[in-house]
């Protein structure tokens, strides 16, 4: 097994380097619950990951990671702080701006797969570039480019429950990638699979950060955050340390 080292976290700035992909500054998320009581699920969170990086978030179930995940995926916006995504500034924009950026800048790979039902393979990795108005026939192009990519050309015109947990999850990573995100977010993405599955899956990652994607995975199992380069521990909101292997 990998040594690990721990880093200091490196000084807040006004602005991130564009070579940053992801700066995250005193970042809050804090509930209001009724009755005068709030919960902090975040309590300034500062955060940098670089251009092709592979990055564990790692924590208790109520340590934040999942806030977190949430607003480096422009799902959710900080009661305070400032978040760059790519060199823009997203935490101050608007829901149709975030949705706007999600689609172009983030690829989601989800525990639960979050395919249609009743969809093909080919056209649920097809939906991103359908909502960013790409034509046709360059979409079905790109989405079988995408399959074949995560070994699923043989399965395009299967729907979800003709396929394995595995092969789902392997159509939602194409799903991800279609749309040449800068960065894939992976919220806990063998969860619902064996372990001989999640091991092909996460062997899948490890060779999409070979060909330079960036890959922040949110995880609490300490075998799956090993795949990754880096793994950043979240408890009661705050980056207890950050750990970056040899």
């Amino acid at each position: 097994m990998a040594t690990a080292e721990v880093i200091s976290m490196p000084p807040a700035v006004t602005a991130p380097p564009q070579s940053r992909m992801i700066a995250a500054e005193d970042l809050w998320k804090t509930y209001d619950m009724g009755s005068e009581q709030q919960v902090h699920a975040l309590r300034g969170v500062n955060l940098r990951i670089e251009r092709g990086e592979y990055v564990a978030i790692m924590g208790p179930s109520g340590s934040g990671k999942s806030t977190l995940m949430n607003l480096i995926g422009c799902l959710d916006t900080p009661t305070k702080g400032e978040y760059w995504l790519n060199g823009q500034l997203v935490s101050e924009l608007d829901d149709d701006e975030l949705a706007r950026i999600r689609n172009k800048e983030i690829g989601f790979v989800f525990q639960t797969f979050n395919l249609l039902a009743r969809a093909t393979a080919l056209h649920n990795v097809e939906l991103p570039l359908i909502y960013a108005g790409v034509p046709t026939e360059q979409r079905i192009e790109r989405a079988k480019a995408a399959l074949i990519a995560v070994g699923m050309g043989s399965r395009m015109t299967h729907k979800p429950n003709e396929l394995s947990g595995g092969q789902r999850q392997r159509v939602a990573v194409a799903r991800a990638l279609v749309n040449k995100p800068s960065i894939i977010l992976a919220d806990e993405p063998t969860g619902n699979l064996d372990s001989q599955t999640g091991s092909e899956i996460m062997a899948l990652f490890d060779s999409l950060h070979r060909e330079g994607n960036t890959i922040v995975l949110v995880t609490h199992e300490h075998d799956i955050a090993e795949y990754a380069h880096r793994v950043v521990h979240i408890k009661d909101g705050v980056v207890e340390r950050d750990e970056r292997k040899k």
